[in-house]
């Protein structure tokens, strides 16, 4: 059920990613080759897809959802870029390929991280005018900035940088990780509540509530991956975390109850999406997906 509901999203997301990405004839540097690489690399899309979803529970085609789905993966994309540098997490691994800066060098890996955080707002603001009013666009450019800046994932790195080698509490690396990695999780779904243009302050509450459980749970399975994982299906090396002296869940909390944090969060994810009936059911199938993942 999973592979027939996502991996047709998944597709999608990769063939519109590569139409609207500088094409290399545009631009004879390697920048234009670095953010090809970088984006179109292997990824599971989870963040496209969510928008995508959001979007189908409430009623609209993907042709209105594709530049939206599309600029939060840009985001990503250049987050990972810059998040692997040596002055910020030094990997030499991502997504089973050499980093960004060890494929290119890293003057061009940062101008690529640039250029696609500028190109995601770029395409963010070309999606189909007929469903677009100006109001409705600010909301949108203010949910994917506020998420990517010193209030969203920015900051969340900042913190993580920062606590290395200490020790934080539960509260602290549960706000750390909603700006680091759950705050673009719930842009993507609220990007597609917004495409909706609706006024309806029950639902926004719920799905709010569903992206911000199911972040935070994306997290703890990362961290828990990063302890069970395999090298070859993760995509980097396992125990990185470990060996940089990252606060993660498990090492906070015990293997077991960061399993059980996770699973705990995905069950009030699911409850937040009763609201939508039968037509969240493809959200509850990825919010199951997210602490079953392997990678």
């Amino acid at each position: 059920m999973f592979a027939e509901i996502v991996k047709p999203l998944q597709s999608r997301s990769n063939e519109v990613l590569a139409a609207l990405l500088p094409q290399p004839e545009e631009h004879q540097s390697d920048l234009v080759a670095a953010m090809r690489y970088a984006v179109l690399s292997p990824g599971k899309r989870i963040r496209p897809v969510l928008t995508y979803l959001t979007g189908q529970a409430l009623g609209l085609p993907l042709t209105a959802l594709d530049n939206a789905a599309a600029s939060v993966e840009l985001i990503h994309a250049y987050s990972l870029i810059h998040d692997d540098l040596p002055a910020m997490d030094d990997d030499d691994l991502r997504r089973g390929r050499p980093t960004c800066h060890k494929k290119f060098d890293e003057a061009t890996a940062i101008l690529a991280g640039d250029a696609l955080q500028a190109l995601a707002f770029e395409v963010l603001v070309e999606g189909p005018s007929e469903r677009i009013t100006p109001g409705v666009m600010i909301k949108m450019v203010k949910i994917l900035a506020n998420s990517s800046g010193a209030f969203g994932m920015a900051g969340g790195q900042a913190v993580d940088l920062a606590a290395a080698g200490k020790k934080m509490t539960e509260t602290q690396m549960e706000r750390m990780h909603l700006l680091k990695t759950g705050a673009l999780i719930k842009a993507s779904v609220m990007l597609g509540y917004q495409l909706a243009n609706l006024n309806d302050q029950e639902l926004c509450d719920a799905l709010e509530n569903y992206a911000h459980c199911i972040g935070l749970a994306f997290q703890v399975q990362d961290d828990i991956l990063d302890v069970e994982g395999d090298t070859e299906i993760i995509g980097k090396p396992q125990g990185s975390d470990h060996v940089s002296d990252k606060a993660t869940y498990p090492k906070l909390l015990g293997l077991e109850q960061a399993k059980r944090t996770a699973n705990n969060l995905i069950s009030n994810a699911v409850a937040s999406l009763e609201i939508l009936k039968g037509n969240g059911e493809p959200l509850r199938i990825l919010a199951k997906y997210i602490i079953n993942r392997e990678r």
